[in-house]
């Protein structure tokens, strides 16, 4: 999945002075391993309901504090993914420059990637014909349901006694593992993205063992229905249309400047459902479903593109639709552990289903949110998932949780709902996407440095302005 960054926060952080060593027995050392980090590894059962059968290695890494005098103990990130960890904290380790200032930051890569008992499936999954994920027809999506039904069962093969472990109930064992190994009397977590996931079920089956915790941009798996999940998507993805709509009309260097933005759409879109659009460039037409896929709404960075591309399309030319997108996640191995945590119905008949009742409150874009899930999941084998369900963790220190008003991966009402399940939380919104403290977002990393190293949270009703400001 998405290479994406930031993290959650324990609370109750326990100093820890430089030196003091692990629990006894952990088996965990660190040594160099480039970068200025420091590697080392761990076992945990396979399975976690059968703790002394197989073992399998969990691959740690430490970006150490700065400075002895000053460091207050650790802080776990998982940046998001589901996916490596270690390899992303290599290339982005200047995001946690401020943390070092106080704390080793410790990442492991997730049960089957990498460094930890690495699963490699044989060949590619599909990518929804060329990275058209919303599908335009049955038949189509037929042959890729059958495509990815043959990917899962190859990958289940090579996972051996990791298949069907790879949820985030068996992860946040894992991060308990990792608190013992760490001597952390108390863990400090920074989850961001797919991280909260994580971050959320250790906190519910772990509450007397969380310090600070800190959520950004939470995936929520507390929502047992698929519509009710998807539906705050559809309406923040609709409303990022509206947006790059609103930008358009400001800013002279759109391509639709002076021109009615939305009609625009409506025009290019009916047509191209009628009758694909030529693509002369790419020697190809482009239909409906492939602009649909490929309309990046929801980053300002994708909207001079955007424009562009709309405009030639609505002059009759939809080569810069036809081109394929660079693509920014992983295929592979990454939809499997996702959707042992969200096993969504897949049949064309359901997501045709959500898809009409998206387009009842987000009739332009926001209904392509019904398609993400049964691209990834659509024909996997099935063991016992993971299922979302509602937690009420009990004895919670205060966590911080933050979210972007404009990320339709992770809106704001998910965030919220979460908040609402974590007693004594305080939620923080702020105007931007995904990612806020990796990103950069000044107002939501001050709070942020603020809680993780004194436990004082923002005060209630709190919020955050664009990170440009």
């Amino acid at each position: 999945m998405k290479k994406t960054i930031i993290a959650a926060l324990g609370a109750l952080l326990i100093p820890m002075a430089a030196g003091t060593p692990a629990t006894a027995d952990t088996g965990l050392s660190w040594e160099d391993c480039g970068d200025g980090l420091r590697c080392g590894r761990i076992s945990v059962p396979a399975d976690w309901d059968a703790p002394t059968g197989e073992q399998i290695t969990l691959g740690l890494a430490k970006l150490p504090a700065e400075d002895p005098a000053t460091r207050k103990g650790t802080l776990v990130v998982n940046m998001g993914g589901p996916g490596p960890q270690i390899s992303a904290l290599r290339q982005v380790k200047g995001a946690f420059a401020d943390l070092t200032q106080w704390f080793d930051v410790v990442v492991f890569d997730p049960r089957g990637f990498e460094a930890s008992s690495g699963v490699r499936c044989p060949g590619r999954a599909p990518w929804a014909t060329n990275a058209e994920w919303v599908f335009p027809d049955r038949a189509t999506y037929a042959r890729y349901t059958e495509q990815n039904r043959r990917f899962g069962l190859g990958c289940a093969d090579a996972a051996g006694p990791l298949a069907g472990n790879l949820d985030s109930e068996q992860g946040a064992h894992d991060l308990e593992a990792v608190r013992v190994a760490l001597g952390e009397q108390k863990l400090s977590y920074f989850g961001n993205s797919y991280g909260t996931v994580l971050g959320v079920t250790y906190a519910d089956m772990f509450p007397s063992h969380v310090g600070r915790m800190y959520l950004d941009s939470p995936i929520d798996h507390t929502n047992p229905s698929w519509t009710d999940w998807l539906l705050p998507k559809a309406k923040v993805k609709e409303d990022n249309l509206g947006r790059f709509a609103e930008w358009c009309a400001t800013d002279q260097s759109c391509a639709l400047h002076g021109r009615d933005v939305l009609k625009v759409w409506d025009e290019v879109m009916a047509r191209a459902a009628k009758r694909p659009i030529p693509a002369p460039g790419a020697g190809t037409a482009v239909r409906a479903s492939l602009i649909a896929s490929r309309a990046s709404v929801t980053w300002e960075a994708t909207w001079p593109d955007l424009a562009k591309s709309l405009a030639e399309a609505h002059a009759g030319d939809a080569t810069r639709f036809a081109k394929p997108p660079v693509v920014t996640v992983d295929p592979d191995f990454s939809r499997i552990a996702w959707c042992s945590d969200f096993p969504s119905p897949t049949t064309y008949r359901d997501v045709k289903a959500i898809e009409k009742r998206l387009k009842s409150v987000a009739p332009r874009i926001g209904w392509t949110a019904a398609w993400p899930q049964a691209n990834l999941c659509a024909g996997l084998p099935r063991k016992t998932p993971f299922l979302p369900h509602p937690v009420r963790p009990r004895g919670l220190p205060p966590i911080l949780i933050a979210s972007g008003e404009y990320d339709d991966a992770a809106p704001p009402a998910n965030a919220r709902r979460t908040a609402a399940q974590l007693d004594g939380s305080r939620y923080v919104p702020a105007k931007g996407g995904h990612a806020l403290y990796l990103y950069g977002n000044p107002c939501v990393r001050d709070h942020v440095h603020r809680y993780l190293t004194t436990g004082q949270l923002p005060p209630a009703g709190t919020t955050c302005g664009p990170a440009s400001s």
